[in-house]
């Protein structure tokens, strides 16, 4: 199977072979992580959004909602550049920020200003994600609520988790990627779609 391309991978994966997503993931990964870390230049920073891709990524295919034009990795950078933007975006409403704050050149603070604050209707869409999210969180183990809440509602990175909850980053991994197999089962069951 490593012979096929992306698009006959992503089309096993969405019929449920788990294998596929695996060579792909494989297949990409050195290109896809060089690029964040490139953005970056922090390894750990880096690691959490190639981790946070990969969940848009299984999230978006399970849901059909990627267009095959054959550009998987293109789509995948646009997909880690977008959370970098975001991490840059938190970071800015807590310190002051300048053009020069950043020691990658390739990113510049005026790409945060591209985007205006929620309109009343995509806030109401995200109250709505949450509220669906946090009635599926109580289908889940009490351990793999914890890291859910602390990675996508804390915002803690998977270092800050394993050492919050006292184990290893691997278990850490491990339980946010069973938490999140066991929420796509229950979207699936329920027939909950959660889009912005």
């Amino acid at each position: 199977m490593e012979t096929h391309t992306d698009s006959l991978l992503i089309s096993r994966y969405q019929k449920g072979d788990e294998n596929a997503l695996s060579i792909l993931i494989s297949r990409h990964q050195k290109e896809l992580f060089s690029f964040i870390f490139y953005k970056l230049m922090d390894e750990e920073l880096a690691n959490d959004v190639f981790q946070d891709t990969f969940m848009k990524i299984i999230v978006s295919l399970k849901e059909g909602r990627y267009n095959d034009d054959g550009k998987f990795i293109l789509w995948a950078k646009r997909i880690s550049h977008n959370l970098i933007i975001d991490h840059y975006r938190l970071k800015s409403k807590h310190i002051k920020v300048s053009e020069t704050t950043y020691e990658n050149e390739e990113f510049s603070i005026f790409d945060l200003l591209k985007e205006t604050e929620e309109n009343i209707e995509e806030r109401l869409i995200t109250n709505q994600i949450y509220d669906d999210l946090m009635k599926m969180l109580v289908f889940l183990p009490e351990n793999q609520q914890e890291v859910i809440k602390l990675r996508f509602f804390d915002g803690l990175s998977f270092k800050e988790i394993a050492e919050q909850t006292n184990t290893s980053i691997n278990t850490t991994l491990g339980r946010v990627r069973y938490a999140l197999i066991n929420m796509r089962k229950i979207m699936e069951e329920n027939q909950i779609i959660l889009t912005r």
